[in-house]
C-alpha cells in the first residue's frame, strides 16, 4: 500500500505546485505587458523488480507564453505599448540588461526614465536620463524628445532613444523578476522596425477563463490524489487488522 501512497503524495505534491503557477497568473491578470508562465506534467516511470507499472508525477516548466495581449488607449504621454513584436530594454535589479512590454513609464526625483517597478529604461548609451522639462514625448521609434524648461513650446529637444529590440523568441528565458533574457546571456540587438503605440499599455496576455477552467481542473486533481491517499490508508488499516486476528 506504500507504493500506492507515494505515487498519489508525488501526484499531489505537483499538483499543488502547478496550481500555484496558475494563481500567479491569475493574480498578474492587471499586471501591464506581463507574459503568463506555462508549467507541463510528466510521467516519471519507477523502474525496477517486477512490472513497470508505476510511474511518479513531474512538472517542468515549458517556458513563457508569448502571446500579445490587448492594448487599451490611456492618454498618459509616458505610456508607450509595443505595436506588433519587440520588446522595451531596462536594466534589472541586478544591473544586467532584460526585456519587457511593460510600458507604464515614470520620471524619478533626478530626472531618470523607469519602469512602473522602478527598473530604469535603457537607451542607446544605458539608462536613459532627462533633464528637467515642461514638455517629454516619445516617438514611435523610441525617440525621447523634451522641451527644455523656459523654451517654447515648440522647441523639442532630442535626448535619447529607447532601446526597442526583437529576439528570436526561442532564445527568451523569463526570470523570477518577470523580465525576459536571452539564454546565452548575451544583449539583444536594437530593432527600428520595432514600434510604438504612444499613450497606450499593452495588458496581461492572460486568459481568464482558461485559467479559470485549469483552476477548476487543477483542483479536481488535487481531490483525486486526496481520495487515493486516504484509499491508500484505509486498506492498510484493513490488511493490521486482518493479521492481527492472527
Amino acid at each position: 500500500m506504500d507504493k500506492m501512497l507515494y505515487i498519489a503524495m508525488s501526484g499531489l505534491k505537483q499538483t499543488l505546485k502547478a496550481q500555484a503557477v496558475n494563481t500567479h497568473n491569475l493574480a498578474n491578470v492587471s499586471t501591464p505587458g506581463f507574459r503568463a508562465d506555462l508549467e507541463t506534467f510528466k510521467a516519471a516511470q519507477v523502474n525496477g523488480d517486477g512490472f513497470n507499472s508505476r510511474a511518479y508525477s513531474t512538472t517542468g516548466s515549458s517556458g513563457v507564453d508569448l502571446r500579445l495581449g490587448s492594448i487599451q488607449k490611456t492618454g498618459n504621454d509616458l505610456d508607450i505599448a509595443i505595436a506588433s513584436e519587440g520588446y522595451i530594454a531596462v536594466q534589472s535589479l541586478e544591473g544586467k540588461e532584460a526585456y519587457t512590454r511593460n510600458g507604464n513609464l515614470h520620471i524619478t526625483g533626478n530626472g531618470q526614465l523607469v519602469d512602473n517597478r522602478g527598473r530604469a529604461i535603457l537607451g542607446n548609451g544605458g539608462p536613459i536620463s532627462l533633464p528637467p522639462a515642461s514638455k517629454i514625448e516619445i516617438g514611435t521609434d523610441g525617440t525621447v524628445s523634451i522641451v527644455p524648461l523656459g523654451e517654447q513650446s515648440n522647441t523639442l529637444a532630442v535626448v535619447d532613444r529607447i532601446k526597442l529590440v526583437k529576439p528570436d523568441t526561442f532564445q527568451l528565458l523569463k526570470g523570477r523578476d518577470g523580465l525576459l533574457s536571452l539564454a546565452d546571456g548575451t544583449d539583444a540587438d536594437a530593432d527600428g522596425s520595432v514600434r510604438i503605440v504612444k499613450g497606450s499599455l499593452e495588458g496581461s496576455n492572460v486568459n481568464v477563463i482558461e485559467s479559470m477552467i485549469n483552476m477548476i481542473s487543477l483542483s479536481r486533481a488535487f481531490e483525486t490524489q486526496t481520495k487515493l491517499m486516504k484509499a491508500a490508508k484505509e486498506a492498510d488499516e484493513q490488511s493490521t487488522r486482518i493479521l492481527s486476528l492472527n
